[in-house]
């Protein structure tokens, strides 16, 4: 009931504002939270006659895809918020995302399909698993070369899955011959999309009756590409200092003869354990694996890394002494942790484990 009250308020400001502008001869002083307030939705969907996405120009005489395209921008325009976030995030991603996307020869608004799967969120995941910024399921991400597994999610990773969205998308433009199908195709299957293409016997995207989702899902991208490339229009006057700053990072490459706690990690750089797993969403749990390593720190905090972690390496070793301990019978993680005076928190994170894990007899836990 409180919603509903505050939604009608809110309703009653907007036309009295703008009931305020228009009102001819007035003396009322319109103010700049005014002028930016929110502008007529009407205008918002008066579109260019001309609107060309991936190379492909939108038949916008078509009254179906225009009226597709209206509630794609009306929704879009309706959560604001989101729509800051979107231009913060892109401020910070979208100059990685294009390098890539041109090493690649890949158009460059296909940089608006991770604004759209995932919000330009690393950890964002779907009720079908999909997870990453370009959301992909956990066989397809593997199929084109990511790293997928207890250690590492590299569907996480901004520029290996961007990497992977491009191979995918490529299959996929070879496949069907246009971007639209190629985007139609990665939102629901190869196969799926085969099958509607077979039955309704046309390969004209804008002809295609398919899913409800995948119907709208290239119009999102237009109306995201509209917004973004002149937030202005839309009423979003963000200042330079009002977005993210883009992402600035060194890479470290070093091998590890064995695991290793990430905080070691984060300590040799000279970085908090949260700053290194926002510049690296893909590691996962608390642990990095032997064998080669590649982790991205803030630039500048690169210099003398490899010299502290020597030191902090050889530290690490003198105070590590652990025995193994066999679980038996009737034994559960609070029993084992009480048997040596450890905290179950302490046990669990030296064998790098979560805590609903389930242990079984036979089992080889470290402890101290």
């Amino acid at each position: 009931m409180r919603y509903l009250v505050f939604i009608s308020l809110l309703w009653i400001m907007v036309t009295v504002t703008s009931a305020a502008r228009g009102f001819a001869g007035s003396d009322v002083h319109v103010t700049d939270f005014d002028r930016e307030f929110i502008p007529s939705l009407v205008q918002s969907i008066r579109f260019p006659e001309k609107i060309v996405f991936c190379h492909t120009q939108i038949p916008l005489e078509d009254p179906q895809v225009k009226a597709q395209l209206e509630k794609a921008m009306l929704l879009a325009l309706w959560s604001r918020p989101q729509v800051i976030l979107w231009l913060k995030r892109s401020a910070q991603l979208f100059p990685h995302i294009q390098q890539i996307l041109a090493e690649e020869q890949m158009p460059d608004d296909l940089k608006y399909v991770p604004v759209i799967e995932s919000a330009l969120r690393p950890h964002a995941s779907s009720f079908a698993s999909a997870v990453g910024y370009w959301q992909f399921l956990k066989a397809t991400g593997r199929r084109y070369g990511l790293r997928i597994d207890s250690r590492m999610d590299e569907r996480r990773n901004i520029f290996k899955s961007t990497r992977a969205a491009c191979l995918y998308l490529k299959k996929l433009f070879s496949q069907f011959g246009s971007f639209p199908l190629a985007l139609a195709a990665y939102n629901m299957g190869e196969h799926g999309l085969e099958v509607e293409i077979e039955a309704q016997q046309t390969q004209n995207y804008f002809d295609l009756y398919l899913p409800l989702e995948t119907q709208q899902y290239l119009y999102k991208m237009i109306a995201a590409k509209l917004i973004l490339e002149n937030p202005q229009k839309y009423g979003f006057n963000l200042e330079p200092g009002d977005l993210y700053p883009a992402l600035r990072f060194a890479r470290l490459n070093f091998t590890l003869e064995e695991e290793l706690p990430l905080v070691l990690i984060a300590r040799a750089a000279a970085v908090s354990f949260k700053t290194l797993k926002t510049f690296n969403p893909d590691i996962r749990g608390y642990y990095l694996a032997a064998g080669p390593a590649t982790i991205l720190v803030p630039e500048g905090y690169e210099k003398k890394f490899h010299t502290r972690f020597a030191d902090l390496y050889k530290e690490w070793q003198k105070d590590t002494h652990f025995r193994i301990h066999v679980v038996k019978p009737g034994e559960s993680l609070i029993s084992i942790a009480r048997e040596y005076d450890m905290t179950v928190a302490s046990l669990l994170w030296l064998n790098n484990i979560p805590l609903k894990k389930v242990i079984h007899p036979g089992d080889r836990l470290k402890v101290k």
